[in-house]
């Protein structure tokens, strides 16, 4: 399985628009190959260079299995009118948290997508923690994307 971003290539910079300082929206996202028996799909996108712990930017599940992308700008909202829903990041809100590290500090973000073998019993506004113990033992192939963003406060 594959993930990539037309907004950014691997590794590379998260454009401003897609961070705290710009619009705080999501990038697009895109992905393809998953395993024939997929039911749903998972995602979340952490920084793991966070200061105390890996702070988490976004949390969305039970996307469709015959999803293949999620537009730029998914809208702030527990549940999207096609049954998705998403989590609390760790911002304490619902939705995409854009990228924020400290001020002079690159830190680096990894949009992860997990294949999985059923739609999860978890309820909207799960935080990753409780996503992850959902899909233990149901992820049938994962894949990531990592971008970089700095804040360059003076």
């Amino acid at each position: 399985m594959e993930i990539r971003s037309s907004a950014f290539f691997i590794g590379n910079t998260i454009p401003f628009k897609y961070t705290c300082d710009g619009d705080d929206i999501s990038p697009p996202i895109h992905w393809e190959a998953p395993p024939q028996q997929t039911k749903s799909f998972a995602l979340i996108v952490d920084d793991p260079d966070a200061p105390d712990e890996t702070f988490t930017h976004w949390v969305i599940y039970n996307i469709p299995a015959d999803t293949r992308e999620l537009p730029e700008d998914v809208p702030k909202q527990s549940q999207l009118p096609d049954g998705v829903l998403q989590g609390e990041n760790s911002f304490g809100k619902v939705g995409f948290g854009g990228p924020c590290p400290p001020k002079n500090e690159t830190h680096r973000y990894f949009f992860k997508i997990y294949a999985l073998d059923q739609m999860l019993d978890l309820p909207a506004e799960a935080n990753k923690q409780q996503l992850l113990a959902a899909i233990d033992n149901h992820v049938l192939d994962k894949a990531e994307v990592m971008g970089r963003y700095a804040r360059e406060i003076k």
